[in-house]
């Protein structure tokens, strides 16, 4: 396998332009053998409930309905075209969107540079609608801090039972800033408890990677863990999870963490599950058919 450690292009601080599954209300009746262990429904569903990151104003999880169109910039072109083609792939594989436009607008955009903090604080004073909901510059401030080696963040929207998009973002004035000319403050919606015609989608998402700190890594393994960033908005997770998952490649002391080459058949299930769901569910109801969708892909369905 190839290895990011060559081929960095300088980006300088600057951002490229770019412009039913049924829910499993029956009680668990067996377990999920992985790497020789019984893996308990709990287990699973724990996993889900703590990687789902529900939209700050909606409550509910997001996805891609646009086709994606991910770009990268500031490594050598084999390596750019690696990540984005990966990318495409995956989400292919799991259900996502994929533009078919060889001109699409970027929605995706993953910028390797050794100068990560300089670029977001460029993103927060030049776009920082991109940055995600936040009500105040304060907000904004500490969204644009770069935290870790791999990061992400995602601006979402709710779309009404009209499917008219309603943009997550606003500013300290209480005013709309769209990435569109069209930013409706009206919402439509059937009135139903259990799926109400709303949900939450993606608009656009920014990850930033720190190659300096990745000399060491497979190519493939940190493509797939850019493509899950760019596919779902996972809590941040300092943690090791239980399960095999590929989000445990760059916390230290995971086990087995250095063998990780791809996604896990748990992390494809998670994928296929986000975007098999019933979009308009309530979150609980998400999270279920997105376990559902995990225990049959770790028992090889």
């Amino acid at each position: 396998m190839r290895r990011v450690c060559l081929g960095l292009v300088f980006v300088g601080g600057v951002l490229m332009a770019a412009t039913g599954m049924a829910e499993t209300a029956s009680p668990p009746v067996e377990n999920v053998i992985v790497n020789g262990r019984k893996v308990p429904d709990q287990e699973i569903q724990t996993f889900v409930e703590s990687r789902a990151a529900p939209t700050f104003r909606l409550g509910k999880m997001a996805r891609w309905e646009d086709g994606v169109c991910p770009i990268a910039t500031g490594l050598k072109p084999a390596f750019q075209d690696f990540i984005v083609q990966r990318l495409k792939q995956t989400a292919a594989k799991v259900g996502a969107p994929v533009s078919a436009d060889p001109h699409c607008r970027a929605n995706i955009e993953i910028v390797f540079t050794t100068t990560p903090q300089a670029l977001m604080d460029n993103v927060r004073k030049e776009h920082r609608y991109y940055l995600g909901f936040h009500y105040s510059s304060h907000q904004a401030d500490a969204l644009a801090k770069v935290t870790h080696t791999i990061q992400a963040w995602y601006t979402t929207q709710i779309v009404d039972e009209m499917g008219i998009p309603h943009l997550e973002t606003f500013l300290s004035d209480g005013t709309c800033e769209a990435l569109t000319d069209f930013c409706p403050t009206t919402y439509h919606t059937n009135g139903a408890r259990l799926a109400d015609g709303m949900h939450s989608s993606f608009a656009h998402v920014i990850i930033v990677v720190d190659p300096e700190k990745l000399r060491d890594y497979e190519i493939g393994a940190l493509a797939d863990y850019i493509g899950f960033l760019a596919l779902a908005q996972p809590r941040a997770q300092d943690e090791c999870e239980t399960l095999p998952t590929i989000f445990n490649l760059l916390v230290p002391g995971c086990k087995d963490a250095s063998a990780m080459r791809e996604m896990t058949d748990g992390d494809l299930g998670y994928l296929r599950g986000l975007y098999h769901m019933t979009a308009d569910a309530p979150l609980s109801r998400q999270e279920n058919e997105i376990a559902y969708q995990m225990k049959q892909a770790l028992q090889g369905r």
